[in-house]
């Protein structure tokens, strides 16, 4: 038999935006938020780990302490003190899963921006960064998700992750084309090779030095400034379709980009008038995102079924 209960308990929701990384050629560096969003709501319980999940991922991803949420709200407990037995968590998911599009980084600074509010606020913005990016590996998406805007982000030494963000122009629209196959961020990274051209190199240093100025001042320029020549090549046999409709769209104009590992695509110039990308592909017309993670207080009502 099945019995469901239901606990009303106060809780914090975080709204976390998709992000897309490298945006051409600034490979594990420059990072962009795009208005497509996770929402998550969690507390902390004597009870054990209950977790809820909606939309993307839902019936596939894991719901007990083994969740990406959970986990990044435990290191981040960790980091604080806290030693909290459980925690409750319902997720409506809407970025999609193993796309390109930060969905891992924004379950981890969910988890982070969460467990911190949860109890009092203690860590400063650049300690929840400096924790999400640890927990990712890298800061280029967990930036732009927990900052908003359009950011630059490096490792700085003992200290760990820093980044800035900056205020995209109003006349970058990212377009998103998301192909219904999915990509594995490890099998795009075994792509690339050990050392590049120093040309390649020096090139991608002018053409990432030329994005920031275009997408913050002079998208006329987004065209040239989105030429890559350090992963995107590289990666072309793994993802061939995206690699195809990367040049379709750099073929008539369009500063086309393959977003992050891929094999999603982002266009951050206008696509042409009926421009058909094809039944494979589901095109998303968005925003920058300038607010990043966003927190509010909230109550959570989480029904959980068990077998008896």
């Amino acid at each position: 038999m099945l019995t469901v209960t239901t606990a009303v308990t106060n809780a914090y929701t975080v709204r976390v935006p998709a992000t897309s990384a490298n945006l051409g050629p600034g490979f594990d560096a420059l990072g962009l938020a795009l208005s497509l969003y996770d929402e998550v709501t969690a507390a902390l319980t004597d009870e054990p780990t209950r977790v809820h999940i909606e939309g993307e991922g839902a019936g596939e991803l894991l719901t007990d302490d083994s969740h990406l949420v959970v986990k990044a709200m435990r290191e981040t407990l960790s980091e604080i003190g806290d030693k909290t037995v459980g925690i409750t968590l319902s997720c409506v998911n809407r970025i999609p899963q193993a796309r390109g599009l930060g969905s891992s980084s924004a379950a981890i600074v969910a988890g982070v921006t969460l467990a911190n509010a949860l109890t009092g606020s203690r860590l400063s913005r650049p300690d929840e960064l400096r924790i999400a990016a640890r927990l990712e590996g890298h800061p280029d998406n967990v930036a732009p998700c927990l900052l908003g805007g359009f950011t630059i982000a490096w490792m700085s030494g003992g200290a760990g992750a820093r980044a800035v963000s900056l205020q995209p122009h109003p006349h970058a629209r990212p377009t998103l084309l998301v192909p219904t196959n999915r990509g594995w961020t490890e099998q795009a990274r075994a792509a690339l090779p050990p050392t590049v051209p120093y040309a390649d190199a020096a090139f991608n240093s002018g053409r990432s030095a030329l994005l920031v100025h275009a997408l913050t001042a002079d998208p006329e320029l987004l065209f040239e400034a989105t030429e890559d020549r350090l992963h995107q090549d590289y990666r072309a046999a793994a993802m061939p379709a995206s690699a195809e409709m990367v040049r379709r769209l750099r073929s008539v104009g369009v500063a086309a980009v393959i977003s992050g590992a891929g094999p999603s695509v982002l266009a951050l110039t206008s696509l042409p008038s009926g421009f058909d990308p094809g039944r494979r592909w589901l095109t998303h017309s968005l925003a920058a995102e300038t607010s990043g993670a966003v927190l509010s207080a909230s109550n959570i009502s989480n029904a959980v079924g068990h077998a008896e």
